[in-house]
């Protein structure tokens, strides 16, 4: 069914827009290496629609099975892929390059990620060696300060601001195949490693310290997704901002209709976040080109808030 509804949102995304193009010139585009269609169908297809609809099924992809990896390592529902400080990170390292002229924002998006994920751990490994509790609380505390620094950097930037502002929200226009095809790598990555420690995750799943007794070495699992989830989330960050709430409600409506194994868990996530993310970007570009980073928390916070209140009334 997610592939099903899938291939309506692709078709729909390739074709709608200014100009109107019809599903068989879409398909003839993009699989043969001499389309009838006109050169202005040709480059609106290849040029501005394909690498944007591939960045955000991409990004949907890797935030959601980072949401659901995290979810499981971490033992908290409320985990996503920016609990540990990433999003944070990213947004510091971003306002740092734009503020001093807009060179290689998307790598200081990035190392300010990785950063804000290395301190996160040394935090928790200094409180409590790296207990599932101690990361979380390292993280928003992490989050916290690099929060500040945005805020800084904010009030000193000037005419600056608005492209801090506008980078913060989140958008794929622009978006090329090359920045694309990296966030997929990365999640694809994470998904091969998490669906090969599937009954693992299940184990840790349980309770920290549960995993001990049957037979799994939790610490190098957990370092290991937890070090490859972070990545995974950082790389659409760095490449098309802060996009929220598709990691945190992804894999819930997910766990919702397939329950708590993360094999079947994983698979769903992919496929749901590439799903959640092109629609909610479809709807961003319908309204006007509208920073997608707006539509995925309008839209997720009130369903993440019926999530709360349905597992509060005991439902599964």
């Amino acid at each position: 069914m997610l592939l099903l509804i899938l291939g309506i949102v692709v078709l729909w995304r390739l074709q709608a827009g200014d100009m109107r193009i019809s599903p068989a010139a879409v398909a003839e585009i993009l699989f043969s290496s001499s389309p009838e269609a006109t050169p202005q169908e040709i480059l609106v297809v290849r040029s501005i629609r394909f690498p944007r609809l591939f960045a955000s099924l991409a990004a949907g992809a890797s935030l959601a099975v980072s949401g659901a990896v995290l979810q499981g390592v971490l033992g908290n529902p409320l985990a996503d892929p920016y609990t540990l400080g990433i999003a944070s990170g990213a947004a510091l390292g971003a306002s740092v390059g734009i503020h001093l002229g807009g060179i290689w924002v998307s790598g200081a998006a990035f190392a300010g990620a990785l950063a804000a994920l290395g301190l996160a751990f040394l935090l928790s490994w200094r409180a409590r060696g790296a207990s599932s509790i101690s990361m979380v609380l390292s993280g928003i505390v992490v989050s916290s300060i690099l929060s500040a620094g945005v805020t800084l950097f904010k009030a000193l930037s000037d005419e600056r601001v608005s492209a801090i502002v506008l980078w913060l929200m989140g958008s794929f226009s622009g978006a090329s195949v090359e920045s694309a095809a990296a966030v997929f790598c990365g999640a694809v990555l994470l998904f091969a490693a998490a669906e090969w420690w599937g009954r693992e995750l299940d184990a840790m799943s349980l309770g920290e310290g549960r995993a001990f007794f049957l037979g799994v070495r939790e610490k190098r699992i957990k370092i290991t997704l937890l070090v490859l989830a972070s990545l995974a989330a950082a790389l659409p960050a760095a490449s098309f901002g802060i996009i929220g709430f598709v990691g945190l409600v992804g894999p819930h409506l997910v766990r919702l209709v397939l329950g708590p194994s993360h094999r079947p868990l994983l698979a769903a996530s992919f496929l749901g976040g590439a799903l959640l993310l092109a629609g909610a970007d479809g709807a961003a570009r319908a309204l006007g080109e509208l920073p997608v980073g707006v539509i995925t928390a309008l839209a997720g916070g009130p369903v993440f808030c019926w999530i709360l209140v349905r597992q509060r009334g005991g439902d599964p």
